[in-house]
């Protein structure tokens, strides 16, 4: 096979060559070996949260890989410039949200002309001086990464608990705020999953605890003044396998503690009439059975599948016996029609569905159950639900944008049905939309399913199949990818990219079933959309094969580590931003923070030799082979608990030690950051110009 392909690259000088260190492994009678094992540093759990103390090997290989990289990508220096100029120009830089009222004020967020973190502000509930409640910029000063969790003010708006992140780790800090002062009381609560939930005397509040293995496993109830160490356990969940989080009802009655994976969920909740109670459980956990809760009152609203309800429903039960015994059904099963989240406030009842492909916002009048769906005639948008703050209102608000349409925000009057404009998506550098198309369009698949695609072009964009196009996939998790307003894609258009979103089974863009057929046995669905969509758009000459870079992140990473083994001749470059590919290996390690949630996607390599072989099948590290691939370039985060940084690092010494003479491979480490990148806002900007100037490169197009 000839692995020779023209690089878009000038002559590299030679690139790091890791290690080989073989490591076997026999599960289910089958032996794997490992050579670039040793790059999984033993002591992760504590080097994410002290970086120094990496493994002085793996962090030199690390640098070395980082010094090809800027060798290789040297001549974009200027194209990075002028990218990330471009895209911080269409930034409004002392921007603010329109503040949500709450009680006597109204809270929201803005950032000042160069800063690069939010500051959280109040003002009189119907307008007045603003007062800074906590300053990002100034906390995160001297840090190299620094990200904030928000801050969540007490019933009678006199603390906030605030909380941060200053390795990129993700456990978070907690600090309590005197909102009159400004100034921090003396607590501080360590390793947390980065909020908390106060009671309504603010007096006390619930958080979790993230444990050594990066699970949030532990519900405490903290007394304001006392040490961490005297904090009561409330709740813990002793299954490896579930996630835990705490909120609280709008009208401050109950804590709700819910836990779940991807596919099974149950809660408890806490009255908090009696703070020191045990949580009360709702419905016992059912594998498949999903559900969740909001506050209506003297009942609670349960969105659930239960009952084999696919695509959702919504059930009322008695606040006082929530009980599965107890629940009836509000809103019935509609297949096709999948109900993402709902909302309730004293005289309404509000969801948000997803109905051929599209959004809708529904409201229901809860005395007469009339009905009315907001809705927009966008060929593909995108919606966003807020709510309101308060539970008494019957004006809520949403959110709106398409891939041409900069994001507009809105006021509804549930009753009225009056729509106030309050915010449109400033651009300061301008933006016509009539400049731009956007359309939908389906590619058919291998087995004869249509795949949605979102497109953005220019309008005096070729359609002759010469534009580059940058084709984003994710696809997992039943994450809807929504074809909303990307300023940052803007710089690609304009420079004559068709920019795509592949929207590919494993999301719910189709409904519960599209999710259904892209996981567990089913993953390969997934990558086989993804090729599909890059058929589709060479076939329609909106690309060529030859133009295509495909881009993909996280579980979007294994995306591309798949694509790139299948179809490696049908894209001329691949971006994996935190790429989790390293699949077999690390759904094998149950010590991993997120392995045992996450077998109901994947499967269970350990205990079954079925779902072993499913991932074996396709695990982009364990399929790499001599191949033809394009150019790669691989990103990740040093203390990234989500995606380890050892997962890419393996994946890329891998493919150069069985394609030598394809790629060529960059790895990109951020030696001080996570999983979701730099944290400050500009920062990152300078991360997707990055990106970019890599697909611009590929493409030919500097």
């Amino acid at each position: 096979m000839d692995l020779s392909r023209k690089p878009p690259f000038a002559r590299l000088r030679a690139s790091p060559a890791a290690a080989r260190k073989p490591v076997s492994d026999t599960r289910h009678g089958v032996t794997r070996t490992d050579d670039y094992a040793w790059l999984r540093a033993d002591n992760w759990q504590a080097m994410f949260k002290d970086p120094s103390i990496l493994d002085p090997e793996i962090r030199a290989y690390l640098e070395a890989e980082n010094a090809y990289m800027e060798a290789a990508m040297g001549d974009t220096a200027d194209l990075q410039k002028a990218l990330f100029a471009e895209m911080r120009g269409r930034i409004k830089e002392d921007d603010s949200s329109v503040p949500m009222k709450d009680g006597p004020f109204a809270y929201g967020t803005l950032y000042v002309t160069g800063g690069e973190q939010p500051h959280y502000f109040r003002t009189p509930r119907d307008g007045g001086d603003r007062q800074v409640l906590l300053d990002g910029d100034r906390e995160a000063s001297g840090k190299d990464y620094f990200r904030l969790s928000g801050i969540d003010h007490t019933t009678d708006h006199s603390r906030g608990i605030w909380g941060y992140d200053d390795k990129g780790s993700e456990y978070f800090t907690l600090r309590i705020r005197d909102l009159a002062t400004g100034e921090d009381l003396s607590d501080v609560i360590e390793n947390t999953s980065g909020g908390g939930v106060w009671a309504p005397d603010g007096k006390s509040f619930f958080y979790t605890l993230q444990d050594e293995n990066h699970r949030p496993s532990k519900v405490f109830h903290h007394i304001v003044g006392q040490p961490q160490s005297e904090d009561r356990l409330v709740y813990e969940e002793e299954d490896p396998g579930f996630f835990m989080g705490v909120g609280g009802s709008l009208l401050d009655d109950f804590i709700y503690i819910d836990i779940h994976d991807h596919e099974t969920s149950e809660y408890r909740i806490l009255s908090t009439a009696g703070l020191t109670g045990e949580p009360k459980l709702v419905a016992a956990r059912e594998e498949g059975v999903e559900y969740s809760m909001t506050e209506g009152g003297d009942v609670f609203y349960i969105l659930t599948n239960d009952g084999g309800a696919k695509d959702f429903k919504i059930m009322a039960a008695p606040v006082g016996a929530p009980g599965k015994e107890n629940w009836t059904e509000v809103v019935p099963h509609e297949p096709g029609r999948l109900i993402i989240s709902h909302m309730a406030f004293a005289r309404h009842l509000l969801w948000l569905q997803r109905k051929d492909g599209l959004p809708q916002i529904v409201i229901r009048d809860r005395r007469t159950g009339e009905e009315h769906a907001i809705a927009f005639a966008e060929e593909a948008y995108s919606l966003g639900l807020s709510g309101a703050a308060e539970y008494d209102t019957d004006v809520i608000r949403f959110s709106y944008s398409s891939m041409t349409t900069p994001s507009q925000l809105f006021d509804y009057d549930m009753t009225t049905r009056e729509r106030v404009l309050l915010k449109t998506q400033e651009v300061p550098s301008g933006h016509d939309p009539d400049d731009y198309v956007t359309r939908r369009v389906m590619a058919p698949a291998h087995d004869g399913e249509l795949v949605p695609v979102s497109l953005l072009y220019r309008r005096d964009v070729a359609l002759d199949g010469s534009a580059p196009c940058l084709l984003y996939g994710y696809g997992a998790y039943g994450i809807t990818i929504p074809a909303g307003f990307s300023t940052n894609a803007l710089s690609l258009a304009d420079r004559g990219f068709v920019y795509a979103i592949a929207h590919i089974r494993g999301g719910k863009d189709k409904g519960f079933a599209w999710y259904e057929n892209g996981k567990m046995q089913h993953k390969q669905n997934t990558f086989k959309d993804f090729i599909a969509a890059a058929d589709y758009l060479n076939q329609e000459k909106f690309t060529s094969y030859a133009n295509i870079i495909a881009e993909g992140g996280s579980a979007g990473g294994m995306l591309m580590g798949a694509i790139a083994n299948m179809a490696p001749e049908k894209f001329a470059g691949i971006i994996a931003a935190v790429p989790f590919v390293d699949v077999l290996n690390t759904m094998l390690d149950d010590t991993l923070p997120l392995t045992p949630p996450e077998w109901p996607e994947w499967g269970n390599p350990i205990e079954s030799l079925e779902e072993y072989r499913w991932i074996a099948a396709y695990s982009p590290y364990d399929n790499v082979g001599a191949r033809p691939y394009p150019p790669i370039l691989a990103l990740s985060g040093l203390t990234d608990p989500r995606v380890t940084y050892w997962e890419p690092t393996k994946w890329v010494a891998r493919l150069r030690e069985k394609a030598p003479e394809a790629g060529p491979y960059l790895l990109k480490t951020n030696m001080a950051a996570g999983h979701g990148g730099k944290s400050g806002r500009f920062q990152r900007l300078e991360e997707i110009a990055f990106e970019y100037a890599f697909a611009i490169k590929v493409a030919g197009k500097m």
